[in-house]
């Protein structure tokens, strides 16, 4: 990371809460190596000013719940505070590994981040959905709606789960299992037309949630006999969607208009090349939710009334924006900075300063910004999603 945007130059010595003329050292105690990882707040830009929530929470600081058929961890409202529309849940399942046949009340936007995984799902129509998904690939359940996720071979799967409620919590479902357990045993006889007694072994939820069974053959396979599939596929092939391409990286955006299913989330996957930029703009229909997926990166965000705030992010970062507040997002690393922006809407919208200047009689523009000529001239550009390094 540059000095430039670190805010400090890169020494031997651990970084000091300074610049020139303001700040001072700090003998300590403190995390050095946490404060090497988030520069741009031990070091503030100038250009930073007033309290703004934190908008800013790694999944390496969230609780881990293993079970037999792989992990989970999450990050909601409870771990930042500010995310109250959507929640966030990393999961990996090993080979096999199931997540238990369950539903919620909050709608499932998925984004494959390894491996594969065959989805299952069951609409209120009583119409079927089976696929298998990999890497780029997402998915979509509707709130209410049962289905399953299982982990295939050769090392089952980690994917990023993104929900509509920032209250989620996803040691909350309803779990088949658990429901199982808590009916009585004649009524559930009576219920499925066989004897009581051949229920009685099935497993409590706590035996269950995440657990290992045995690697599924051909999709083909498990295709149900006369069932009807839905009508909105409910996967998506993120990836083998053309992107938007700049000189400096890339952008994909998928939200109802070509993931029909996809009715509450909105997304877009940035890529941004060393030194490029995801170009200064704001969105004008709700919050913005990041997921850091790899490289470094700071994000700065203005907030009005002289507020504005600057973070840093790495790879399993979640990023966070409040309604309609203008931002940027830089790539301060070596490699490619890559990251989801999530928005609880059916659409995607963005508003960029380039175009709103380009598209603003000049006279106008000048007699706010006090520009001359030439440089008016350059500033007025069309959109553009990467600004080139």
């Amino acid at each position: 990371m540059s000095a430039a945007a670190s805010g400090y130059a890169q020494t031997g010595d651990p970084p000091q809460p300074r610049r020139p003329g303001h700040g001072g050292t700090d003998p300590g105690p403190r995390n050095v190596l946490r404060e090497r990882q988030n520069p741009d707040l031990l070091v503030p830009p100038a250009t930073d000013h007033g309290t703004l929530p934190n908008l800013r929470f790694s999944f390496s600081d969230a609780h881990v719940r293993l079970e037999e058929g792989g992990w989970t961890r999450q990050v909601t409202v409870r771990e930042l505070g500010i995310s109250t529309p959507i929640a966030g849940v990393n999961m990996r399942l090993n080979a096999g590994g199931v997540r238990e046949l369950h539903w919620h009340k909050a709608a499932e936007w998925a984004y494959m981040l390894y491996g594969t995984a065959r989805i299952t799902a069951v609409n209120a129509d009583g119409h079927n959905f089976i696929d298998d998904v990999g890497v780029g690939d997402l998915w979509y359940f509707p709130s209410g709606i049962p289905h399953s996720i299982q982990g295939l071979g050769p090392d089952g799967c980690e994917f990023l789960l993104v929900f509509d409620d920032g209250t989620f919590d996803e040691d909350n479902t309803f779990l088949i299992s658990d429901w199982f357990k808590h009916v009585p045993s004649a009524v559930l006889s009576k219920n499925f037309g066989v004897p009581a007694s051949a229920l009685a072994h099935v497993p409590g939820p706590e035996q269950l949630y995440m657990f290992p069974a045995p690697i599924p053959g051909a999709l083909a396979a498990d295709t149900i006999a006369g069932a009807t599939a839905v009508t909105k596929r409910l996967s998506y092939r993120m990836l083998a969607q053309e992107p938007i391409r700049t000189a400096s990286g890339t952008v994909r955006i998928v939200d109802s208009k070509i993931f029909p299913a996809s009715t509450t989330i909105a997304a877009a996957l940035v890529e941004i090349n060393p030194g490029g930029m995801r170009e200064l703009h704001w969105h004008p229909n709700t919050d913005e939710w990041q997921y850091y997926i790899e490289g470094e990166g700071r994000m700065g965000v203005f907030a009005a009334s002289g507020q504005a705030r600057t973070f840093d992010y790495r790879a399993g970062d979640v990023g966070y924006v409040p309604f309609a507040m203008g931002h940027y997002v830089e790539n301060t690393g070596t490699t490619p900075l890559r990251f989801l922006e999530m928005f609880k809407s059916s659409y995607y919208a963005d508003v960029s300063l380039d175009q709103w200047i380009a598209l603003t009689p000049p006279e106008l523009v000048q007699a706010h910004l006090h520009l001359d000529q030439q440089t008016l001239n350059a500033m007025r550009k069309e959109k553009r999603p990467i600004v080139p390094a």
